[in-house]
């Protein structure tokens, strides 16, 4: 097996046609075609269906890639060890942290303390609204990640961290006493809220305890960045519920005065740290892990 094969064919999938692969590739296009049908003849099933809007991959291509991912990784992998023989530890680490949480006020001390620890691993850091970390470590694309939920899904391993409790985070102006007691939902009826869609965990957390309490949700925008979710409820444009790290933070960055503030009934999401129960982590990777412990640890402190 031609390796090439491996990598044209990954590019191919991501890239979403061959057209825009082979020009990412620097090969002409009856070439990476020649190298596709190659692969498809090796492995004896059509991996890729062609159509007008570009390319999907067959129940043999979703098999194909993701041992694609893995294959290469390692090689990555065994070219680092090789080079690094007898020295410190080196590799990539893919780590994703899922956005609206503790994970995501992570990234700069992950990086600091990997750069400090071990020089010699390069770190790719993933944060995104957009797509599944489960099913990225399941194709190999990820080694690791920080996410909501315990679990079970078929092909990864979840390990609970810590659980993060959700507050109120509102102008001054919605007239919502500071008070060190808890919010209660019922008392959200129909506030102007700023919140992520709805395929997001923190979303879904906060539907449930409005749909329990019977409360009416109020939803006047869906905000996927948190910098724009800050200014807006500074500006007092809506109120947000968020775990305790970004409420904090959405404070913390706002120069007008905001009010924060628990929710009752409680309303909480399990981080974990969620790795494939099928390939074993490389000696980079767990040392990544390691940290990554470590500082969720100080989290819970």
């Amino acid at each position: 097996m031609d390796i090439r094969r491996l990598k044209s064919f990954i590019v191919i999938v991501d890239s979403g046609s061959i057209t825009r692969a082979a020009d990412l590739l620097h090969i002409a296009q009856p070439a990476l075609s020649q190298q596709l049908a190659a692969l498809e003849e090796h492995f004896g099933h059509k991996l890729l269906i062609r159509s007008q809007q570009g390319v999907s991959m067959t129940d043999a291509g979703h098999a194909v890639y993701r041992h694609a991912q893995i294959i290469l990784r390692q090689m990555e992998q065994a070219q680092a060890d090789a080079s690094a023989a007898g020295n410190s530890l080196a590799g990539r680490v893919s780590v994703g942290l899922v956005p609206f949480s503790s994970a995501a006020t992570l990234s700069v001390d992950l990086l600091a303390e990997t750069r400090k620890r071990h020089p010699g691993i390069l770190l790719h850091l993933t944060e995104s609204v957009g797509q599944t970390y489960s099913q990225m470590i399941m194709n190999g694309r990820l080694e690791m990640a920080l996410l909501h939920g315990t679990g079970p899904i078929k092909g990864v391993r979840f390990e609970p961290i810590l659980s993060e409790e959700f507050f109120l985070v509102a102008h001054r102006d919605f007239a919502i006493e500071a008070d060190a007691k808890p919010v209660s939902v019922n008392a959200l009826d129909g506030i102007p809220l700023l919140l992520p869609p709805a395929y997001n965990f923190v979303r879904r957390a906060v539907d449930t305890a409005f749909t329990r309490t019977r409360t009416n949700l109020k939803v006047v925008a869906e905000v996927e960045i948190v910098r724009t979710l800050a200014r807006a409820v500074g500006s007092g444009l809506g109120a947000t519920v968020m775990p305790k790290a970004i409420a904090d933070r959405i404070v913390s960055e706002s120069s007008e005065p905001l009010i924060c503030r628990l929710v009752s009934p409680r309303i909480e999401e399990t981080l974990s740290l969620c790795v494939s129960d099928q390939n074993p982590l490389s000696e980079p990777a767990l040392a990544v892990r390691d940290i990554l412990l470590e500082l969720t640890a100080r989290l819970k402190g």
